[in-house]
């Protein structure tokens, strides 16, 4: 099934998605990958707010290329997931709703998205323009010197999207490879 949904998102938005769907997802997305992590940890640690309200929030493991003239933002493709997923479940139980980036999750991230019914959503790898094409904006809100790292406040409209790890508990990454076999194997009968 394919979805539309605009943030900020809500239990009930992301409730129906199962592992496979694919989702157009427009509104804010916020920009964060290692060090913007380590930082919001710190923040957290100290009881300071974050640079954005985590409420049903979504979190792009993004650091875009320099725009060029007349575009929002530079080639925009995913990082790998697994560098934050140590930070992941404390942004889950604070409220963020939904990840996106590419790549596997530990279990420990997995139990935290059916807890707190988020979700994890691929971007395409390696298709850096064609998830820029869905940036309508950009403005880092916060760590400048990170640059690339920085975090960042896009405004996307219909960014292309795969459910990786559904709410209740779909991991594409199994039930993916699972039918892909049972096909084969139905189709040597």
């Amino acid at each position: 099934m394919q979805y539309r949904l605009q943030t900020p998102l809500c239990k009930a938005d992301l409730s129906p998605l199962a592992a496979g769907d694919t989702v157009l997802l427009s509104g804010v997305v916020y920009t964060a990958r290692d060090a913007a992590h380590a930082r919001m940890m710190e923040l957290l640690d100290q009881g300071l707010p974050l640079p954005f309200a985590l409420q049903g929030a979504a979190v792009y493991y993004v650091g875009p290329t320099p725009e060029r003239p007349g575009c929002a933002i530079g080639a925009a493709g995913p990082t790998t997931a697994g560098r934050m997923d140590s930070y992941t479940p404390r942004l889950l139980d604070l409220g963020l709703a939904c990840m996106i980036g590419k790549g596997k999750r530990s279990q420990a991230v997995k139990d935290s998205v059916v807890k707190n019914g988020a979700v994890y959503l691929a971007a395409i790898g390696g298709a850096g323009a064609l998830m820029a094409g869905s940036v309508k904006s950009c403005q880092v809100v916060a760590w400048p010197d990170l640059g690339c790292e920085a975090v960042r406040r896009l405004e996307v409209e219909s960014m292309p999207l795969t459910v990786l790890l559904d709410a209740h508990g779909g991991d594409l990454y199994q039930s993916g490879p699972a039918a892909y076999l049972a096909a084969q194997a139905a189709g040597a009968r």
